[in-house]
């Protein structure tokens, strides 16, 4: 049995709009997505493309959740792996899903894609204190679904500007 804070699951009612906070009794819409053992929630608004692996250059230096840099649509995307984020295994990369990130693109590669669930903020807690500073720039918030633990993400702090521009010189210098 589902909470009530999960209105619809896999394909429920549409929204006028995606909601873009996280506030208390606001409904909004995440893209569920596992990768290991991890529920994972990105912000709908956020989601540009979900498709099949592409091939990746490493970059050496890149920190390690990094795989490397993908073209897509003919640009020079980092790609990043969901597994290393949230837990210590990477993922066995089925799908990437294509966010956008403040201005920029970057590519997530997880175990699967479940679906698009609306989720109001009363299913949303906060971190555990002692792991609030474990990963404050790409955890949102944690919930549960069944006997899932979910974990939303910031999407637009996943990966650091800088290395993002280090990436993107690197590639540029190829």
């Amino acid at each position: 049995m589902m909470p009530e804070a999960i209105t619809a699951r896999f394909g429920g009612e549409p929204l006028a709009r995606p909601p873009t906070a996280l506030d208390h009794g606001k409904r909004s819409c995440w893209l569920l997505c596992r990768t290991g053992k991890f529920l994972c929630a990105l912000p709908i608004e956020h989601v540009i493309e979900i498709m099949r692996p592409l091939p990746v250059e490493q970059i050496a230096g890149a920190p390690h959740y990094v795989r490397g840099l993908s073209i897509i649509h003919g640009a020079p995307v980092p790609v990043i792996d969901l597994g290393l984020i949230v837990g210590d295994r990477a993922t066995a990369s089925t799908r990437l899903v294509l966010i956008r990130a403040a201005a920029r693109s970057i590519a997530i590669t997880v175990d699967n894609v479940l679906g698009v669930s609306v989720i109001t903020g009363d299913a949303l807690g906060e971190l555990p204190p002692l792991l609030r500073d474990a990963a404050p720039d790409t955890i949102a918030a944690i919930g549960r679904l069944d006997n899932d633990l979910i974990i939303f993400l910031h999407v637009t702090r996943i990966v650091p500007e800088t290395v993002i521009g280090r990436l993107n010189a690197e590639k540029a210098a190829l």
